[in-house]
């Protein structure tokens, strides 16, 4: 039980952004497609390509983001081919994407450099990239064809910088390529930066909402069943597979894969559900209850797990 509550008063500040994010746009007037325009286009090709920088690959880092990538792909196409005759406008789209990830970057990043020792921690990171390629191919791609062609998805794809920033980490990285000292403080910053405009998007997602259009039962209980559910019971089951058969992770890595089996929806269902004017209420009420359960449930699980 101390534990628990240990574990809560860690998580409850992160909640406080949800909340300015929410004032902000109700009573100031900030307009929310220019902080997703940020997040989407500068502050996210930053973070990843100054992360990709500074992990070593090797086997094991090129497993974690790879296996996380192809999980939450397989499951994003799944569910927009199974339910796809559940829902005749762009929610079907926003499901698929949110159950192929979570909010490893928004919410993630910040709770892992509260709960994990700094290099666990830059791990996770290295992890949240897989999550943000996902969201920024895969998850872009189903998204977008609420309201765009296959042609047209792909084009925008090709368009994120993200991707760019990703691949040209990558060829630094093993060239060898060092992040002089100096700029390391910077990055710091900016990751917590990430992190806290992207949680504010969570608040400035429901100006707008309206209960009876966008409480959709159906909606919330598919996504909440694939990340609640599905996501760590998989994780789980990698992680004893491993523990008792193949022995090639370790207990760093098992307790990176079981923290981002965990985290809340992800963040980003709204920003670019917002872009692409794909029922962006809906998606932050779906969002933002999941980041609410979360409170309870990420304590709960990590105690159930034997905390970090």
């Amino acid at each position: 039980m101390n534990l628990f509550f240990i574990l809560l008063g860690k998580i409850l500040p992160l909640y406080l952004n949800i909340f300015i994010g929410y004032l902000l746009t109700k009573y100031l007037k900030v307009k929310r497609d220019l902080v997703a325009f940020l997040l989407v286009y500068i502050l996210g090709p930053i973070v990843i390509f100054f992360a990709t920088l500074s992990i070593e690959i090797n086997m094991q880092m090129v497993f974690l983001p790879l296996f996380v990538f192809l999980f939450g792909s397989a499951i994003a196409f799944y569910i927009l081919i199974r339910y796809k005759k559940h829902w005749s406008d762009a929610s079907i789209n926003t499901l698929a994407f949110t159950c192929g990830t979570g909010n490893t970057g928004y919410f993630g990043i910040p709770l892992a450099m509260l709960l994990l020792e700094p290099q666990v921690a830059n791990i996770f990171i290295f992890v949240t990239l897989a999550s943000l390629l996902y969201e920024n191919t895969t998850g872009f791609y189903v998204t977008a064809k609420g309201n765009f062609t296959a042609i047209q998805s792909i084009k925008k794809i090709l368009k994120l910088p993200l991707l760019y920033a990703f691949i040209m980490g990558v060829a630094l990285n093993i060239n060898e390529v060092k992040i002089p000292i100096e700029i390391v403080p910077y990055f710091e910053n900016l990751k917590w930066a990430y992190g806290i405009l992207g949680m504010m998007m969570l608040g400035m997602g429901l100006k707008g909402f309206n209960l009876e259009e966008d409480f959709d039962k159906k909606y919330i209980k598919v996504a909440y069943l694939y990340k609640f559910i599905l996501w760590p019971f998989a994780m789980l089951l990698l992680i004893n597979l491993d523990r008792y058969f193949f022995d090639f992770l370790n207990e760093d890595i098992y307790k990176v894969l079981f923290l981002v089996s965990i985290v809340p929806l992800a963040g980003n269902t709204v920003t670019l559900a917002i872009l692409l004017k794909a029922k962006p209420e809906k998606a932050s009420f779906t969002v933002l209850l999941s980041t609410l359960i979360s409170i309870l449930y990420i304590p709960i699980v990590l105690s159930l797990y034997g905390g970090f």
